[in-house]
């Protein structure tokens, strides 16, 4: 949907007319935690939001990436997406293999912080400060579906534009979608097209989106806030057995959760017998 579909709601505050006083705004600097050659942010949910709200403030392009087991394990395997994630201003550890990777190598995290979770209070944040949100991602219709849904439950919610994820990414069809981000006036911007693709448009892109503050990378968040994937039981996401419910939901996912022991297996193999370390 292009950001004309927007043009009912009121001027929306650009990159350009953030309020004076909001601008060279100090950002926090959390501790990194090195998990498996990931530098993650070591970070309470709280202050994941903190980190993100200051940035918006400061002024500049910053992504955001929430790398679970499955994605550290990839860049246990891949230094090339290793690198890419760890170009981020901000890393947050999605998931309860995350965690107790880092927890084996004694240098524990404060908390898992959920991608869902933190894209959803970012929204709430953004509808305080009136900074316009762009959704990009899912099969076509998702992202609207996405926007309407949190503009139910965030009304004072800006949303300049959505685009579904199909499309091409290094030709003409991506700069049409550039621009239209460009022209949307979005400061918060949605990339949920699955790991490694969001990582890379976003490296690729971010010199492209100028008026972009917070680009953030969350996979299949727009399917959530749509509604078309349901979350895990309050009981699963306090007990950190998020991974358990969805894959009893979907079985076809065990490839993919093979990942999670694998990180954990190898985690422990790597503190008992002091193998080096990668490094970005």
């Amino acid at each position: 949907m292009s950001s004309n579909d927007f043009s009912n709601q009121q001027q929306l505050p650009t990159a350009e007319n953030v309020p004076t006083s909001a601008k060279n705004t100090d950002i926090s600097k959390p501790q990194k935690v090195n998990v498996r050659g990931v530098f993650v942010d070591n970070v309470t949910f709280d202050e994941a939001i903190q980190c993100g709200t200051e940035m918006v403030h400061a002024g500049g392009f910053h992504a955001v990436y929430t790398p679970n087991a499955e994605i550290v394990q990839l860049c246990v395997e891949q230094k090339e997406i290793r690198a890419l994630i760890n170009r981020a201003e901000l890393i947050l550890p999605d998931g309860a293999g995350v965690l107790l990777a880092a927890k084996i190598l004694k240098k524990p995290l404060k908390e898992k912080v959920a991608g869902i979770d933190f894209g959803e209070k970012m929204v709430e944040q953004a509808a305080k400060e009136g900074w316009g949100i762009y959704l990009l991602g899912g099969k076509p219709g998702v992202a609207q579906k996405a926007a309407d849904k949190l503009k139910e439950k965030y009304p004072q919610a800006l949303f300049v534009g959505t685009h579904d994820g199909y499309f091409q990414k290094e030709n003409e069809e991506n700069d049409a979608v550039v621009e239209e981000i460009n022209n949307s006036g979005a400061v918060i911007l949605f990339v949920c097209l699955g790991v490694p693709m969001q990582e890379k448009w976003i490296d690729a892109n971010r010199e492209r989106l100028p008026n972009v503050r917070l680009a953030m990378g969350l996979g299949g968040s727009l399917d959530g806030y749509a509604g078309n994937v349901k979350r895990a039981p309050k009981f699963f996401v306090k007990w950190n057995l998020e991974w358990f419910y969805r894959l009893c939901k979907e079985p076809r996912r065990i490839g993919r959760m093979l990942k999670l022991p694998k990180l954990v297996f190898g985690t422990i193999w790597y503190r008992l017998f002091h193998r080096k370390e990668t490094e970005a």
